[in-house]
């Protein structure tokens, strides 16, 4: 029976779309980095959202004369939702605005990945948020989930 149960953890582990990292969220795209980043950036706009800048970091390294899998990361936000955040946590201002992770790893998958509310309430201590935090959660996973899925 342990064996068994031990199976069943280590394949939903190597099968799961989803990866499991402490504070943060990563969930497998069916598109490459760039195309990824680029259906979520139309997603955000769409949504209203600012996306501050898009940093390509594979492009970084190549300048630095090193090599780097395709990772891009897309920072946005809106105040509407980010300041009341702070005003539950000042500190919690160091993770925001929001930030998504676009990157191949050496298998070739492509991961789309955030930071978990939740973690970054546990984090600044955040009090009293809980509906804000909830919000958060529901459109981070949406955008997430848009960007990634095949079509």
């Amino acid at each position: 029976m342990r064996n068994t149960i031990l199976t069943l953890v280590l394949t939903s582990l190597f099968i799961s779309p989803v990866l499991a990292t402490e504070g943060m969220i990563s969930i497998k795209s069916a598109h490459s980095v760039t195309a990824t980043a680029d259906r979520l950036e139309k997603i955000l706009v769409s949504k209203g959202m600012t996306v501050f800048t898009r940093i390509d970091h594979a492009a970084g390294a190549q300048k630095a004369g090193k090599t780097l899998a395709p990772t891009e990361l897309v920072i946005f936000g809106n105040p509407k939702v980010g300041t009341p955040l702070m005003q539950c946590s000042h500190s919690i201002a160091i993770d925001l605005p929001q930030k998504a992770l676009i990157w191949q790893d050496k298998a070739g998958k492509v991961w789309y990945s955030y930071n978990d509310p939740q973690y970054l309430a546990l984090r600044h201590n955040t009090q009293g948020c809980d509906e804000v935090l909830k919000k958060v959660a529901t459109a981070l996973d949406n955008f997430a989930r848009k960007a990634t899925a095949a079509e």
